[in-house]
């Protein structure tokens, strides 16, 4: 059985931040900002928001779209989410630490009472890592319907006096519903997750960490802490490795298929930097016309950033039926891979 995405949606917080309110609070500028990054706001959630809440919001966008039905119908969202076999959630910046999963908080929101649920932690790669395991699951049979979810509060977990690193993340969610399709004897009739790559490089694991917090090293009663749980980045170094990573990845992807880059009608990638995505796509002789990029309005949302732009496309109509995209993404771990998708 293969399988093929029947509804997507997104959530974002309500507060709107520019670069411009950035630099009221740390020595920065709106013009170093765009330059270095491509970003010029993110969304930031509130002391109450979790990432189970934006979470929760994206995947019921997902239902309704899928079963046809306005948001503000109840009834029909829990008739839709007891469809669902599967949730399968990717964030780095889970409501509880260790446990419960945010899958289980999500799964208990919407309904999905008869649906398995559980996280992965695969940073910015982990959308991408969902969609294969959501793809796998359902070949197997004995399952229909699985939601992938995407989401980040990043905001919670970042050095606000950090300015080379507190500029490049904004909190948001993104989900995904793929369904199981019988029937694709020709290559015309492809449709769905394709093939996928899933890699990784652990001998980049300090280039970006969570450091305190961990059984590596655990909070010890009567502890004074000078800073919580934040996120550590070597910026170089990441941006060495994602180009790189970007470009061998699609370039494999592409071969193992036997596609040429012309043949791919969207490139999806992470949002992490506009300049490491103008680089990889340059190496590929890609038109940047054809690679969506939304990083200026988000920033780096993470597991969310390439359901969210998943989402803008399908609901904007910039994609169809037929079309043969492609994400591409990278992160913490260091993880990488890409989804090659036909609509």
């Amino acid at each position: 059985m293969a399988s093929k995405i029947v509804g997507t949606g997104r959530a974002v917080p309500a507060r709107k931040v520019t670069n411009d309110d950035l630099a009221k609070i740390i020595d920065t500028s709106d013009e170093w900002i765009r330059s270095h990054t491509g970003i010029g706001s993110r969304y930031i959630a509130d002391a109450d928001t979790a990432a189970s809440d934006l979470a929760t919001e994206a995947a019921k966008k997902a239902l309704a779209l899928m079963a046809g039905i306005e948001l503000s119908d109840e009834k029909g969202l829990k008739e839709a989410a007891l469809s669902l076999d599967m949730i399968i959630l990717a964030t780095a910046t889970a409501d509880h630490y260790g446990s419960p999963s945010t899958a289980c908080l999500v799964q208990e929101r919407i309904g999905a009472f008869n649906a398995g649920a559980f996280d992965i932690s695969a940073a910015c790669t982990g959308f991408i890592y969902g969609l294969e395991l959501a793809a796998s699951l359902l070949q197997r049979g004995g399952r229909q319907r699985i939601l992938v979810i995407g989401t980040e509060v990043l905001s919670k977990f970042t050095n606000w006096k950090d300015r080379g690193s507190c500029i490049l993340f904004g909190d948001g969610a993104g989900a995904a519903i793929l369904e199981g399709i019988q029937g694709q004897d020709t290559a015309q009739e492809k449709q769905g997750i394709i093939r996928t790559l899933l890699k990784a490089d652990g001998t980049g694991a300090e280039h970006i960490i969570f450091r305190r917090g961990g059984s590596r090293s655990p909070y010890l009663e009567g502890e004074t802490i000078g800073l919580p749980t934040h996120v550590e980045i070597n910026g170089q170094a990441v941006y060495n490795f994602a180009v790189k990573a970007m470009t061998d990845t699609i370039s494999e992807l592409l071969n193992l298929e036997g596609l040429k880059i012309d043949d791919i009608t969207m490139i999806i990638p992470h949002q992490a930097n506009a300049r490491i995505i103008s680089a990889a796509i340059k190496r590929l002789k890609f038109p940047e016309e054809k690679c969506y990029i939304n990083i200026e309005e988000y920033a780096n949302t993470s597991a969310a950033s390439i359901p969210i732009a998943l989402d803008e496309l399908n609901r904007n109509g910039e994609i169809k039926k037929g079309d043969i995209l492609l994400t591409v993404g990278f992160g913490a771990g260091l993880t990488y891979g890409a989804n090659l998708i036909v609509w």
